[in-house]
C-alpha cells in the first residue's frame, strides 16, 4: 500500500498530521510511491540576500567538494534570532541543491515546532518522515530507536534505487530532537537543520546567521513591495527613509517583511511616515505586526523557554545603558560580584544575545528589537518594574564610584595620595573610554528622581574626561542632562555646577555665545551662595568663552578676577591656571612683557605643584608669545618642552598645536623641509586624536612646502 500527502510538508503532532494544508493519508494497492521531493516547501518570495551563507551551506553540500567519505559534512546546522530568516535560507539552499541534481532521491521536510508549547518530538517526526519514505504504518515500530534504525534503512533504500536525500528538520530547539533524524553516513544523504539555538552536539557545519546588511535590508524592502505592486518605487524615490526604517527593524528579515505587508496594504503611507510612526512609538514592537506575522511573538517563542535565571538576565540585559555592556556592568545589573557568564554563554547559544565587538574586555549586547522586547517584558508586570529600578540603581552607583576613582587619577599630582581602583592613568582612561557610550546613556536616567542626584555627580566627574578626550558633543548631552536633574533637585551648588560643565562643553563645541551665557549664570549662582571658589572657577572658563568670542578686555579682567579670587582662598594649582589664562589674554591684548611675566608665574606654580601637563600648557603659550615677540630661538625652545611632555601623556590633539606652530615658525625663516616634517608629524598627531579635519589640514599644509 502506498501513501497519498495533502500538505506541502509534513508535520506529526498529537498522532495527526498538521501543516499549512490538513495531511490525509490514504493507502491504496499498487499506487505510485509518492516522491520526498515534493516535500519542499516553496521559495520564500522576495528571498534576497544571504549570498555568503547560501553558498557555505552549497559548500558544505557539494558531492563533488565532499563526497561520501569520512571528511564529508552530514549536517549542517543555521541558528539565529527568531525572525532572522533561517527557514527561508534552508530552503532557498534546498531549492538550489535540487536544481544542481544534488538530491536525486528527493527532498524530505519536517517542521519541528521546537519552540512552540507542544514541540514535535522525535519519535513523532521519525514516524512521519517513514510514512513520507512510504513505509506502511503497521511497519512502524514504536520505539524511537527502532523506528531511526528503520529510518536509516529506508533511507540506504532510497539512496540504492533513486540517489541521496536531502532532509531539512526546520525549527528545532534540541540535539534530542534532532539526533535520531541523522541518516548514518556512506550514502550521501544529508541534513540540514534550523534553530534558534547553536547545536554543537550534533557534529554539524554550523552556520550563525546575523542581521541583514543595511543594502540587502533595503533590497528586501523593495523588492517586497515590487512583487506587490511592480511600480511601486516609494523605497526607491526616498531611499534615506527607508535606510531609517531598515535602521528601525534592526535589520531584521522578519521585521522588515511585516514593515513592507503594511506598507503594501496602504500605498498613500509613505516609508518617512510609518518610520516616524516607529521611532515615536512607545511600543514600537506592536506595530511590528501584520496580523498573520509578529516580532514580539517570535521572541516571546524563545523567552518562555528560558529557565527563570537566564530570563532575568536577558531583561536585565535590556535595560543596561549604552550599546553593550561590560562584564562589570552585567555583575552590576544582577546584583552579584561577577557576571553570570553560564547565563550569558547559554543566551549567546539561543541567539538572544550577542558578545559586544571592540577590543578589550568582554562585552555583551542585545539586537536593537530584541532589547525593546526585554524592556516590554519589564515595563508589563510591577515586580519587574521595581526589580529593574533596582537594578539601575545599581549600575548608576557602580558608575559613580568607578568615575570617581578614574577622575582622582586624571587630576592625580605626585606628592598627593596615590589614587586607588586602577593602576594608573592609562589604565583609569581606558576603562572610561570602554565605558564612554554606557556612561553618556545612563546621564539619560537623570530625568528620574530616583536617579537624579547621583547622575548630577557623575557628571561632575566625567567632565575632565571628556575635555581630555574632546568628546564635546557627548560632554553637551550629559551638561544638560545634569542641569535639568539639579535644578528639580532644588540644590543652587548643583546646578551652579552643571551650568559650568555644559559652558564648558559648549565652548568646547563652538557654541561660543551659548557656553558666555552658561558659565555667567554659573558665576552669577556662585556668587549668590557666597561660594569664593567656584565662583572662580566660573570666572577663569568665561574667560576662556570670553576670548573665543574676540572680547578681549573683557578676558583680561574675567582671569584677572579669577587669579584673585583662587589668592584670596589659598588655592595655588588653580592660581596657577588662572595665571597662565591671563598670560594668554595679554598676549592676545599685546602686552607682551606682561604676558611673559604672567606665563612665568604660572610655569613656576605649576613645577612647584607637579602639575607637569599644565606645566606643558604654560610653554606652548610662552612659546607662542615668544615668537609673537620675535624671540624665535626662544619660542622653539619652549614649544620642544611642551612637545615633550605632551606625548609623555599622550596628548595628541596638543602635541598637534604645538608642530603645527614650529611649522609656522619654519615656514617664514626659509626652512620647507623643516616646516613639511612638522606638518605631516602634526597631521599624525590630530589624526591619533580623532580630529581628522585638522590632520587633513596639517597634510595639506605640508604637502604644499616646497
Amino acid at each position: 500500500m502506498t501513501t497519498e500527502y495533502g500538505g506541502d510538508h509534513l508535520d506529526f503532532r498529537g498522532g495527526e498530521f498538521k501543516g499549512p494544508f490538513t495531511a490525509k493519508a490514504e493507502y491504496r494497492e499498487h499506487a505510485p510511491a509518492p516522491s520526498a521531493l515534493d516535500a519542499l516547501p516553496a521559495r520564500a518570495v522576495g528571498f534576497t540576500g544571504r549570498d555568503g551563507e547560501l553558498q557555505a551551506l552549497l559548500d558544505a553540500f557539494d558531492p563533488s567538494a565532499s563526497g561520501a567519505g569520512p571528511e564529508a559534512v552530514v549536517v549542517a546546522a543555521v541558528s539565529g534570532l527568531g525572525g532572522i530568516g533561517k527557514t527561508a535560507l534552508a530552503v532557498e539552499a534546498g531549492h538550489e541543491a535540487c536544481r544542481k541534481g544534488w538530491f536525486p532521491g528527493g527532498v524530505l521536510f519536517v517542521d519541528l515546532h521546537g519552540y512552540d508549547e507542544e514541540p514535535v518530538m522525535a519519535g513523532q517526526a521519525l514516524e512521519a518522515l517513514l510514512r513520507a519514505l512510504s513505509t506502511e504504518p503497521e511497519h512502524i515500530p514504536t520505539g524511537v530507536d527502532a523506528r531511526a534504525a528503520l529510518y536509516r534503512s529506508a533511507l540506504a533504500a532510497r539512496a540504492r534505487e533513486r540517489g541521496p536525500v536531502l532532509v531539512l528538520a526546520d525549527n528545532a530547539s534540541s540535539p534530542a530532537q534532532v539526533r535520531p533524524l541523522l541518516p548514518g553516513g556512506g550514502a550521501g544523504h544529508r541534513l540540514l537543520v534550523t534553530s534558534r539555538d547553536r547545536l554543537p552536539q550534533l557534529g554539524a557545519r554550523l552556520l550563525a546567521l546575523g542581521e541583514l546588511t543595511p543594502e540587502e535590508a533595503y533590497d528586501l524592502l523593495d523588492r517586497a513591495l515590487r512583487i506587490a505592486h511592480p511600480t511601486d518605487s516609494r523605497v526607491a524615490d526616498d531611499a534615506e527613509a527607508a535606510e531609517k526604517l531598515a535602521a528601525l527593524c534592526g535589520h531584521l528579515p522578519l521585521a522588515l517583511q511585516i514593515a513592507a505587508a503594511l506598507l503594501v496594504v496602504d500605498p498613500g503611507k509613505s516609508l518617512g511616515e510609518l518610520a516616524a510612526e516607529l521611532a515615536e512609538s512607545r511600543d514600537p514592537l506592536g506595530h511590528l505586526n501584520d496580523g498573520e506575522r509578529s516580532v514580539r511573538a517570535a521572541f516571546d517563542l524563545s523567552y518562555k523557554r528560558l529557565p527563570p535565571e537566564q530570563a532575568r538576565v536577558l531583561r536585565l540585559l535590556a535595560l543596561a545603558p549604552g550599546p553593550d555592556a561590560s562584564d562589570e556592568v552585567v555583575a552590576a545589573l544582577v546584583g552579584a560580584d561577577a557576571p553570570p557568564v553560564q547565563d550569558l554563554e547559554a543566551l549567546v547559544r539561543a541567539h538572544l544575545v550577542e558578545r559586544g565587538r571592540g577590543s578589550g574586555r568582554r562585552r555583551w549586547r542585545l539586537h536593537d528589537l530584541v532589547r525593546v522586547f526585554g524592556v516590554g517584558v519589564v515595563a508589563g508586570d510591577a515586580g519587574l518594574v521595581e526589580e529593574g529600578e533596582t537594578a539601575r540603581e545599581r549600575v548608576l552607583g557602580f558608575y559613580y564610584g568607578w568615575v570617581f576613582a578614574a577622575d582622582a587619577w586624571l587630576r592625580w599630582l605626585p606628592g598627593r595620595p596615590v589614587p586607588g581602583r586602577f593602576g594608573g592613568r592609562g589604565e583609569a582612561l581606558g576603562w572610561l573610554d570602554g565605558e564612554r557610550a554606557g556612561l553618556v546613556a545612563a546621564m539619560e536616567w537623570a530625568d528620574e528622581e530616583r536617579f537624579a542626584g547621583t547622575a548630577v555627580r557623575l557628571a561632575v566627574c566625567l567632565g575632565e574626561y571628556l575635555y581630555w578626550r574632546r568628546h564635546f558633543d557627548d560632554w553637551v548631552v550629559v551638561g544638560r542632562a545634569a542641569l535639568e536633574a539639579a535644578g528639580r533637585l532644588g540644590d543652587r551648588t548643583d546646578e551652579a555646577n552643571a551650568w559650568i560643565g555644559l559652558g564648558n562643553a559648549l565652548r568646547g563645541a563652538g557654541r561660543v555665545a551659548d557656553a558666555i551665557d552658561a558659565l555667567t549664570c554659573a558665576r552669577d549662582l556662585h556668587q549668590a551662595v557666597g561660594d569664593r571658589q567656584r565662583e572662580a572657577i566660573a570666572w577663569g572658563n568665561l574667560g576662556l568663552a570670553l576670548r573665543e568670542a574676540g572680547r578681549v578686555a573683557e578676558t583680561v579682567d574675567a582671569h584677572t578676577r579669577a587669579r584673585d579670587l583662587y589668592q584670596a582662598v589659598g588655592d595655588r594649582h588653580r592660581e596657577a591656571m588662572a595665571w597662565n589664562n591671563l598670560g594668554s589674554a595679554l598676549q592676545e591684548a599685546g602686552r607682551v612683557a606682561e604676558a611673559i611675566e604672567a606665563l612665568t608665574r604660572a610655569r613656576d606654580l605649576h613645577q612647584d605643584a607637579g602639575d607637569r601637563h599644565r606645566e606643558a600648557m604654560t610653554w606652548q603659550t610662552l612659546g607662542v608669545t615668544l615668537s609673537e615677540a620675535g624671540r624665535v630661538a626662544e619660542a622653539v625652545e619652549e614649544y620642544g618642552k611642551a612637545l615633550e611632555i605632551y606625548r609623555e601623556f599622550e596628548d595628541w590633539y596638543r602635541t598637534g598645536q604645538v608642530l603645527q606652530n614650529l611649522a609656522l615658525v619654519h615656514e617664514p625663516a626659509g626652512r620647507p623641509a623643516e616646516a613639511r616634517a612638522c606638518w605631516l608629524q602634526a597631521a599624525d598627531a590630530y589624526a591619533q586624536a580623532g580630529d581628522t579635519a585638522k590632520a587633513d589640514q596639517a597634510r595639506t599644509r605640508g604637502e604644499q612646502q616646497q
